[in-house]
Protein backbone atom coordinates (compact mmCIF):
# COMPACT_ATOMS: atom_id res chain seq x y z
CA UNK A 1 0.00 0.00 0.00
CA UNK A 2 1.90 3.51 -0.64
CA UNK A 3 2.26 6.09 1.37
CA UNK A 4 -0.17 9.21 1.14
CA UNK A 5 0.03 10.68 4.77
CA UNK A 6 2.58 13.13 6.06
CA UNK A 7 3.95 12.68 9.58
CA UNK A 8 5.74 15.45 8.97
CA UNK A 9 4.02 18.89 9.21
CA UNK A 10 1.62 17.71 11.60
CA UNK A 11 1.74 19.70 15.06
CA UNK A 12 2.46 18.65 18.47
CA UNK A 13 -1.37 18.39 18.72
CA UNK A 14 -1.61 16.49 16.15
CA UNK A 15 0.71 14.12 17.08
CA UNK A 16 -0.48 13.21 19.72
CA UNK A 17 -3.79 12.10 18.21
CA UNK A 18 -2.11 10.48 15.91
CA UNK A 19 -0.94 8.10 18.84
CA UNK A 20 -4.09 8.05 20.60
CA UNK A 21 -5.89 6.96 17.60
CA UNK A 22 -2.95 3.88 17.28
CA UNK A 23 -4.03 3.26 21.18
CA UNK A 24 -0.67 4.33 22.67
CA UNK A 25 -0.23 7.04 25.10
CA UNK A 26 0.00 10.49 24.12
CA UNK A 27 3.04 11.28 25.43
CA UNK A 28 4.81 9.80 22.39
CA UNK A 29 3.60 12.58 19.78
CA UNK A 30 5.24 15.48 21.71
CA UNK A 31 8.22 12.76 21.84
CA UNK A 32 8.18 12.51 17.74
CA UNK A 33 7.53 16.16 17.66
CA UNK A 34 10.93 17.01 19.36
CA UNK A 35 12.90 14.25 17.18
CA UNK A 36 11.42 15.47 13.82
CA UNK A 37 11.84 19.09 14.67
CA UNK A 38 14.28 19.38 18.03
CA UNK A 39 16.23 16.92 16.22
CA UNK A 40 15.72 17.30 12.56
CA UNK A 41 15.33 13.50 12.27
CA UNK A 42 13.71 11.99 9.28
CA UNK A 43 14.37 8.48 10.08
CA UNK A 44 11.46 6.91 12.52
CA UNK A 45 13.97 4.03 13.17
CA UNK A 46 16.22 7.07 14.27
CA UNK A 47 13.22 7.83 17.01
CA UNK A 48 15.04 5.81 20.10
CA UNK A 49 12.89 6.40 22.95
CA UNK A 50 9.25 5.38 20.83
CA UNK A 51 8.31 1.90 21.02
CA UNK A 52 8.95 -0.41 18.51
CA UNK A 53 5.44 -1.50 17.65
CA UNK A 54 4.08 2.17 17.14
CA UNK A 55 6.97 3.17 14.81
CA UNK A 56 6.39 0.21 12.99
CA UNK A 57 2.44 1.47 12.42
CA UNK A 58 3.60 5.02 11.19
CA UNK A 59 6.45 3.16 8.82
CA UNK A 60 3.31 1.59 7.20
CA UNK A 61 1.44 4.76 6.77
CA UNK A 62 3.17 7.77 7.11
CA UNK A 63 5.70 9.42 4.74
CA UNK A 64 8.33 11.41 7.35
CA UNK A 65 11.53 12.51 4.46
CA UNK A 66 9.26 14.62 2.28
CA UNK A 67 12.01 16.08 0.09
CA UNK A 68 14.87 14.71 -1.64
CA UNK A 69 18.36 17.41 -2.67
CA UNK A 70 18.39 16.30 -6.46
CA UNK A 71 21.50 19.32 -6.81
CA UNK A 72 22.96 21.87 -5.40
CA UNK A 73 24.98 24.74 -7.43
CA UNK A 74 27.34 27.18 -5.16
CA UNK A 75 28.39 30.49 -6.27
CA UNK A 76 31.75 31.59 -6.94
CA UNK A 77 31.27 34.97 -5.98
CA UNK A 78 29.75 34.83 -2.56
CA UNK A 79 28.83 32.11 0.05
CA UNK A 80 25.14 31.44 -1.56
CA UNK A 81 23.76 27.99 -2.33
CA UNK A 82 21.06 26.71 -4.36
CA UNK A 83 19.13 23.66 -3.25
CA UNK A 84 16.90 21.97 -6.31
CA UNK A 85 14.47 19.76 -4.39
CA UNK A 86 12.76 16.58 -5.14
CA UNK A 87 8.93 15.88 -4.14
CA UNK A 88 7.42 12.58 -3.48
CA UNK A 89 5.61 13.18 -6.80
CA UNK A 90 8.52 14.16 -8.86
CA UNK A 91 8.13 17.92 -8.66
CA UNK A 92 10.93 20.29 -8.03
CA UNK A 93 11.69 22.88 -6.07
CA UNK A 94 14.66 25.34 -5.36
CA UNK A 95 15.76 27.03 -2.19
CA UNK A 96 18.48 29.13 -1.18
CA UNK A 97 21.33 29.45 1.46
CA UNK A 98 22.86 32.76 1.97
CA UNK A 99 25.41 33.99 4.40
CA UNK A 100 26.29 37.53 4.88
CA UNK A 101 28.91 37.88 7.33
CA UNK A 102 26.95 36.47 11.01
CA UNK A 103 23.76 36.44 9.03
CA UNK A 104 22.72 33.06 7.75
CA UNK A 105 19.12 33.34 5.99
CA UNK A 106 17.11 30.77 4.24
CA UNK A 107 14.74 31.75 1.29
CA UNK A 108 11.96 29.34 1.36
CA UNK A 109 9.55 28.47 -1.68
CA UNK A 110 6.10 28.02 -0.72
CA UNK A 111 4.84 26.76 -3.93
CA UNK A 112 5.83 24.64 -6.81
CA UNK A 113 5.73 27.53 -9.34
CA UNK A 114 3.41 30.58 -9.19
CA UNK A 115 0.34 31.52 -10.46
CA UNK A 116 0.93 35.25 -10.38
CA UNK A 117 2.75 35.99 -13.39
CA UNK A 118 4.85 39.25 -12.17
CA UNK A 119 6.45 40.02 -15.50
CA UNK A 120 9.50 39.96 -14.37
CA UNK A 121 9.66 36.92 -12.37
CA UNK A 122 11.20 33.93 -13.50
CA UNK A 123 9.30 31.77 -11.43
CA UNK A 124 5.72 33.14 -12.96
CA UNK A 125 6.75 31.96 -16.06
CA UNK A 126 6.64 27.79 -14.74
CA UNK A 127 2.83 28.66 -14.21
CA UNK A 128 1.73 27.18 -11.08
CA UNK A 129 1.86 23.11 -10.01
CA UNK A 130 0.76 23.02 -6.62
CA UNK A 131 1.18 23.91 -3.11
CA UNK A 132 3.84 22.65 -1.24
CA UNK A 133 2.55 20.97 2.18
CA UNK A 134 3.81 21.83 5.63
CA UNK A 135 6.16 19.59 5.84
CA UNK A 136 7.59 20.00 2.56
CA UNK A 137 8.44 23.51 3.66
CA UNK A 138 9.36 22.76 6.92
CA UNK A 139 12.00 19.92 5.06
CA UNK A 140 13.95 22.68 3.26
CA UNK A 141 15.22 24.11 6.33
CA UNK A 142 16.16 20.94 7.52
CA UNK A 143 17.87 20.03 4.74
CA UNK A 144 19.98 23.08 4.11
CA UNK A 145 20.06 22.60 8.29
CA UNK A 146 22.16 19.56 7.89
CA UNK A 147 24.38 20.64 5.23
CA UNK A 148 25.22 23.96 6.89
CA UNK A 149 28.12 24.84 9.25
CA UNK A 150 26.90 28.28 10.48
CA UNK A 151 23.77 28.54 12.43
CA UNK A 152 20.70 29.88 10.72
CA UNK A 153 19.49 32.66 11.66
CA UNK A 154 16.51 33.93 9.43
CA UNK A 155 13.93 32.59 7.15
CA UNK A 156 12.45 34.25 4.14
CA UNK A 157 9.62 33.30 2.23
CA UNK A 158 10.76 34.44 -1.02
CA UNK A 159 11.24 31.74 -3.01
CA UNK A 160 9.04 30.14 -5.62
CA UNK A 161 5.17 30.76 -5.47
CA UNK A 162 3.07 33.42 -3.74
CA UNK A 163 3.11 32.81 0.13
CA UNK A 164 -0.53 34.32 0.39
CA UNK A 165 -1.99 31.83 -1.75
CA UNK A 166 -0.58 28.94 0.66
CA UNK A 167 -1.26 30.70 3.12
CA UNK A 168 -2.51 28.35 6.00
CA UNK A 169 0.36 25.75 5.26
CA UNK A 170 3.05 29.36 5.43
CA UNK A 171 1.48 30.63 8.77
CA UNK A 172 1.39 26.64 10.11
CA UNK A 173 4.99 26.28 9.29
CA UNK A 174 6.34 29.70 10.79
CA UNK A 175 4.41 28.25 14.39
CA UNK A 176 6.42 25.21 14.42
CA UNK A 177 10.01 27.09 13.34
CA UNK A 178 9.34 29.19 16.59
CA UNK A 179 8.48 26.60 18.88
CA UNK A 180 10.73 26.50 21.54
CA UNK A 181 10.17 22.36 21.57
CA UNK A 182 11.19 22.94 17.30
CA UNK A 183 13.45 25.37 15.86
CA UNK A 184 13.53 28.19 18.39
CA UNK A 185 13.56 30.40 15.83
CA UNK A 186 12.42 34.07 16.83
CA UNK A 187 9.11 35.20 15.15
CA UNK A 188 10.89 38.49 14.69
CA UNK A 189 13.94 36.80 12.17
CA UNK A 190 11.10 35.20 9.95
CA UNK A 191 9.77 37.24 6.96
CA UNK A 192 6.98 36.31 4.85
CA UNK A 193 6.91 38.32 0.88
CA UNK A 194 3.30 38.96 -0.59
CA UNK A 195 2.80 40.60 -4.24
CA UNK A 196 -0.24 41.72 -2.53
CA UNK A 197 -2.93 39.43 -2.11
CA UNK A 198 -5.49 41.98 -0.04
CA UNK A 199 -7.71 39.05 1.95
CA UNK A 200 -4.37 37.46 3.16
CA UNK A 201 -2.91 40.86 4.03
CA UNK A 202 -6.02 41.45 5.58
CA UNK A 203 -5.84 38.36 7.62
CA UNK A 204 -2.55 38.65 8.37
CA UNK A 205 -3.27 41.80 10.33
CA UNK A 206 -6.68 41.17 11.68
CA UNK A 207 -4.84 38.05 13.70
CA UNK A 208 -1.93 40.24 14.73
CA UNK A 209 0.51 37.78 13.23
CA UNK A 210 4.30 38.80 14.19
CA UNK A 211 6.39 38.11 11.58
CA UNK A 212 7.50 40.70 9.27
CA UNK A 213 5.37 41.76 6.34
CA UNK A 214 6.95 42.04 3.14
CA UNK A 215 4.75 43.76 -0.05
CA UNK A 216 6.48 43.55 -3.60
CA UNK A 217 5.52 47.18 -4.63
CA UNK A 218 7.77 47.49 -7.20
CA UNK A 219 5.96 50.54 -8.66
CA UNK A 220 4.71 53.86 -8.12
CA UNK A 221 1.14 54.05 -9.39
CA UNK A 222 -1.17 51.29 -10.44
CA UNK A 223 -0.86 51.85 -14.51
CA UNK A 224 3.23 51.06 -14.00
CA UNK A 225 2.04 48.11 -11.67
CA UNK A 226 -0.83 46.47 -13.84
CA UNK A 227 2.16 46.17 -16.07
CA UNK A 228 4.10 43.96 -14.11
CA UNK A 229 1.95 42.20 -11.32
CA UNK A 230 -1.36 41.27 -12.74
CA UNK A 231 -3.28 40.70 -9.58
CA UNK A 232 -2.87 45.04 -8.94
CA UNK A 233 -6.04 45.31 -11.45
CA UNK A 234 -7.87 43.23 -8.76
CA UNK A 235 -6.04 44.58 -5.71
CA UNK A 236 -4.22 48.20 -6.05
CA UNK A 237 -1.95 49.72 -4.37
CA UNK A 238 -4.43 52.40 -2.87
CA UNK A 239 -6.33 49.41 -1.34
CA UNK A 240 -3.03 47.21 -0.20
CA UNK A 241 -1.98 50.62 1.78
CA UNK A 242 -5.69 51.33 3.05
CA UNK A 243 -5.57 47.83 4.69
CA UNK A 244 -2.06 48.57 6.31
CA UNK A 245 -3.36 51.53 8.51
CA UNK A 246 -4.82 48.53 10.61
CA UNK A 247 -1.44 47.54 11.53
CA UNK A 248 -0.03 47.65 14.67
CA UNK A 249 3.45 48.29 14.60
CA UNK A 250 5.84 47.25 16.03
CA UNK A 251 9.84 48.63 16.06
CA UNK A 252 11.11 44.93 15.70
CA UNK A 253 8.60 43.89 12.98
CA UNK A 254 7.78 46.82 10.63
CA UNK A 255 6.07 46.80 7.23
CA UNK A 256 8.75 46.41 4.62
CA UNK A 257 8.19 47.19 0.83
CA UNK A 258 10.41 45.87 -2.01
CA UNK A 259 11.17 47.58 -4.91
CA UNK A 260 12.73 46.00 -8.03
CA UNK A 261 15.08 48.67 -9.94
CA UNK A 262 13.80 48.68 -13.80
CA UNK A 263 16.06 50.46 -15.96
CA UNK A 264 13.84 52.99 -17.95
CA UNK A 265 10.71 51.31 -16.15
CA UNK A 266 10.18 52.81 -12.94
CA UNK A 267 13.50 54.28 -11.78
CA UNK A 268 13.01 57.93 -12.78
CA UNK A 269 13.36 60.83 -10.38
CA UNK A 270 9.76 61.66 -10.92
CA UNK A 271 8.97 58.12 -10.05
CA UNK A 272 11.04 58.48 -7.00
CA UNK A 273 8.97 61.71 -5.73
CA UNK A 274 5.43 59.89 -6.47
CA UNK A 275 6.33 56.88 -4.58
CA UNK A 276 7.63 59.04 -2.00
CA UNK A 277 4.16 60.44 -1.71
CA UNK A 278 2.97 57.52 -0.40
CA UNK A 279 5.01 57.17 2.54
CA UNK A 280 5.68 60.75 3.68
CA UNK A 281 3.82 59.75 6.74
CA UNK A 282 4.37 56.54 7.44
CA UNK A 283 7.34 54.57 9.03
CA UNK A 284 7.67 52.12 6.58
CA UNK A 285 10.83 50.26 5.23
CA UNK A 286 11.51 50.33 1.92
CA UNK A 287 14.47 47.92 0.01
CA UNK A 288 15.22 48.94 -3.44
CA UNK A 289 16.41 45.59 -5.33
CA UNK A 290 18.99 45.97 -8.43
CA UNK A 291 17.11 44.05 -11.31
CA UNK A 292 18.60 40.23 -11.35
CA UNK A 293 18.65 39.35 -15.09
CA UNK A 294 15.51 37.02 -16.54
CA UNK A 295 15.34 37.11 -19.84
CA UNK A 296 15.63 40.30 -22.13
CA UNK A 297 12.46 42.45 -21.76
CA UNK A 298 13.91 44.49 -18.66
CA UNK A 299 17.35 45.23 -18.06
CA UNK A 300 18.97 46.53 -14.33
CA UNK A 301 18.81 50.47 -13.21
CA UNK A 302 22.17 52.13 -13.51
CA UNK A 303 24.20 52.52 -9.74
CA UNK A 304 23.68 55.86 -10.38
CA UNK A 305 19.73 55.94 -10.95
CA UNK A 306 19.65 53.56 -8.08
CA UNK A 307 21.25 56.17 -5.42
CA UNK A 308 19.90 59.13 -7.04
CA UNK A 309 16.18 57.19 -6.88
CA UNK A 310 17.20 56.41 -2.75
CA UNK A 311 17.98 59.72 -2.66
CA UNK A 312 14.91 61.71 -3.50
CA UNK A 313 12.85 59.22 -1.06
CA UNK A 314 15.30 59.90 1.98
CA UNK A 315 14.65 63.47 0.93
CA UNK A 316 10.55 63.59 -0.05
CA UNK A 317 9.72 61.05 3.08
CA UNK A 318 11.90 61.77 6.07
CA UNK A 319 10.10 58.71 7.74
CA UNK A 320 10.74 55.97 5.25
CA UNK A 321 13.69 53.92 6.02
CA UNK A 322 15.54 53.14 2.80
CA UNK A 323 17.41 50.24 1.94
CA UNK A 324 19.63 49.05 -1.20
CA UNK A 325 19.64 45.25 -0.89
CA UNK A 326 22.13 43.81 -3.40
CA UNK A 327 21.30 39.91 -4.82
CA UNK A 328 23.39 37.57 -3.70
CA UNK A 329 24.19 34.13 -5.77
CA UNK A 330 23.69 35.83 -9.54
CA UNK A 331 26.00 33.86 -11.19
CA UNK A 332 23.95 30.65 -10.44
CA UNK A 333 20.24 32.35 -10.70
CA UNK A 334 19.47 31.66 -7.18
CA UNK A 335 19.05 35.77 -6.80
CA UNK A 336 15.46 37.38 -6.07
CA UNK A 337 13.56 36.73 -8.82
CA UNK A 338 15.46 33.83 -11.07
CA UNK A 339 14.07 30.75 -9.10
CA UNK A 340 12.75 28.42 -11.42
CA UNK A 341 13.04 24.81 -12.23
CA UNK A 342 13.62 23.07 -15.74
CA UNK A 343 12.66 20.05 -14.79
CA UNK A 344 9.29 21.08 -14.39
Amino acid sequence: MAKNKYLKGLNEVELRNVCTNLNFPAFHGEQIYRWMYGKNCNELTEMKNIPKNLLSLLQKEYIVDTLKIKNKMKSKIDKTIKYLFETHDKHHIESVSIIDENRHTICLSSQIGCSVDCDFCATGKMGIIRNLKIGEIIDQLIAIKKEANESITNIVFMGMGEPFLNYSNVLNSCRIFCDTKAFNLSYKRITISTSGILPKIEKFILDEEKYKLAISLNAPNNEIRDKIIPINKKWNIEMILKSLKKYKFHKTTPIMFEYVMLKNFNDSPEHAKELAGFFSKNEYKINLIPFNEVGDKYSRSSNDAIDNFSEILNKNAPKLRVLVRWSKGEDIDAACGQLATNNE
